[in-house]
């Protein structure tokens, strides 16, 4: 019978107390704090008696916490007291998130878990939001050896997993503990993982590759996980592969943009002499759309400092599904197909003449267990072997409902397939395709663009679009249509780099429109060159297009001036 990762706790503490379990990095890359097996236990155990004192089993407690790992003894503090953790974004100076008030509005909690510091500049601006929750600073905790945590049940909700809201409002999934331990037994079989498997991470915390990944996936195996913070690898990239080289990594990753952002840093400013990746065996890379150019650039960029491209390691995953749903193999590298564009336009398949299509890069291997499969979204039949169509996923993994969401659960985690068998799917809201049982993510459902009956995929515009003029920005572009008189035309928002300053607008609009033009045999209808940092993202670096769309319907963006430039 699998254990629940609180039980795995437990047995860490008991049988190797003394063992580094995390270790955080300050800005600079030095050991600012750590956490041993037995540290984690003990100060678990006194988050949880408080906990108790406060709530029943089923409250949740919001968890509210700047980078560190305060944050994972709050949450093991809630699967200890069998109180539902509702990880969130952590607020920034002298506000909150949206995202953040949201949630707590949704989920009502009993708790707000979090630092003696944040509590006194959070509580003041989530009063209105938080007035029935208890306050709880889980640095100023006594310790509580007496506490002795119940065993959980598997099928009990360990926590809430709210989505980025690249597409819509966040919305909480509720992930069981069997939905955990399922997801990580998969992840250590899709990685190869071992108890020799040292971890490298600086994705968020609060959201699932940072949580299910970086945190809880070293506990499952009782090995070591040094992480930083996000800010800290936005600003200084290359400390991330400082820290991979320095703690002899064996896993480490992140969104596709975190391999451009080494790359761009690496060509600026270069990188030092005594920087050595051959412990690097899996470098996973998930969460937004994979780009071939990248993975190859990545590994001819480190390849003098050890990198092997055979530990790129593509791979697919959502909330909905825990995390990781298909992944490559240890060792293989990534997969690539060359699609004809055209057919792509039809939902096809066709190989393509190389470097005459569009390159898929594979998402990985399906799983072993549970079942993936690609579905016609609209008659909920089974797409033939060429047929580009929704993916499908069910398993242990797939989390069990929407909170308080009950018609969103039946129509999104237990779809059924036309003609298959009676067991319940995860509709992913992905298209995709899978060739030689390796699945290619296409595009988003949501996001297609229709335009004179063709199928557009908005990120392919995006690449387009960003590499048209040098003075643009990276990663920071949403294509999106909308109505017109005329029918649907596309609309491209394009933001441009900070240290843009003198730049000729209509000629960087000029090269936008005659990329598109020449790469899609399409015309946009409006191009919209913006100041940097009006395209919102998700925690995941993720455009969201939904918010772009609006935005651009109603208030429009602020257009780039010179002047923003040089402040």
């Amino acid at each position: 019978m699998p254990h629940a990762l609180p039980d795995t706790l437990q047995r860490r503490s008991a049988a190797d107390a003394g063992r580094r379990a995390y270790v955080f990095l300050d800005e600079h890359g030095q050991e600012q704090s750590v956490l041993t097996y037995g540290d984690l236990h003990a100060r678990a155990l006194a988050v949880a008696s408080r906990l108790r004192q406060l709530c029943r089993p089923g409250d949740r407690a919001v968890l509210l916490f700047p980078p560190g790992l305060d944050f994972i003894v709050a949450y093991f503090g809630c699967l200890y007291a069998q109180v539902i953790a509702v990880p969130v974004s952590p607020p920034r100076p002298n506000r909150v998130q949206e995202a953040t008030r949201s949630i707590i509005t949704d989920c009502r909690p009993t708790a707000v878990l979090t630092t003696a510091t944040t509590m006194a500049a959070a509580k003041p601006l989530l009063e209105a939001v938080s007035s029935a929750a208890h306050w709880v600073p889980v640095d100023d905790l006594a310790e509580d050896p007496g506490f002795v945590p119940e065993p959980a049940s598997l099928d009990s909700t360990a926590f809430l997993q709210y989505t980025s809201g690249s597409t819509a409002a966040p919305k909480g999934v509720m992930v069981s503990h069997r939905n955990l331990v399922a997801n990580q037994e998969m992840i250590q079989h899709a990685f190869g993982h071992d108890e020799h498997s040292t971890f490298v991470g600086w994705t968020p915390l609060h959201h699932d590759q940072g949580l299910i990944g970086n945190v809880l996936q070293p506990l499952h195996l009782g090995v070591t996980s040094v992480l930083m913070a996000p800010g800290a690898f936005i600003r200084r990239p290359l400390n991330w592969l400082s820290a991979i080289s320095q703690y002899r990594a064996h896993t480490s990753g992140g969104p596709n943009f975190a391999f451009d952002a080494c790359i761009a840093h690496a060509e600026r400013a270069g990188v030092g002499a005594d920087l050595d990746l051959s412990s690097w065996k899996v470098a996973f890379n998930g969460a937004e759309p994979l780009r071939h150019d990248t993975l190859r650039r990545f590994a001819e960029t480190f390849a003098p400092f050890g990198f092997s491209p055979s530990a790129l390691y593509p791979c697919y995953g959502s909330a909905e599904a825990t995390l990781l749903s298909t992944g490559s193999r240890k060792g293989r590298g990534p997969r690539t197909v060359e699609a004809d564009v055209d057919a792509l336009g039809r939902r096809r398949f066709v190989a393509a003449v190389p470097g005459q299509g569009r390159t898929l890069v594979g998402s990985g291997l399906l799983p072993t267990t549970g079942d993936v499969r690609i579905v016609d979204p609209e008659t909920r039949h089974p797409c033939s072997a060429d047929e580009i169509g929704e993916i499908w996923i069910s398993g242990n993994h797939v989390a069990t409902g929407y909170w308080e969401r009950p018609e969103l659960t039946e129509q999104t985690l237990r779809a059924r397939c036309e003609g298959v068998d009676e067991r319940v799917y995860l509709r992913t809201g992905d298209l995709g395709v899978v060739i030689d049982d390796e699945l290619y993510v296409v595009c988003r459902l949501k996001d297609v663009i229709i335009i004179r009956g063709r199928n557009h995929y908005p990120q392919d515009i995006e690449h387009t679009a960003q590499s048209a003029h040098p003075a643009l920005q990276p990663t920071s572009c949403a294509a999106f249509a909308i109505d017109g008189p005329g029918g649907e035309k596309l609309v491209v928002v394009q933001e441009l780099k900070r240290d843009a300053t003198d730049v000729d607008v209509a000629e960087v609009l000029a090269s936008i429109r005659r990329a598109i033009v020449q790469e899609h045999e399409l015309s946009p209808g409006d191009v919209v060159l913006a100041a940097p940092g009006q395209l919102s993202k998700t925690t995941s670096g993720k455009i969201m297009r939904g918010a772009a769309k609006e935005r651009y319907l109603e208030s429009g963006f602020e257009a780039w001036q010179p002047s923003a430039a040089l402040a």
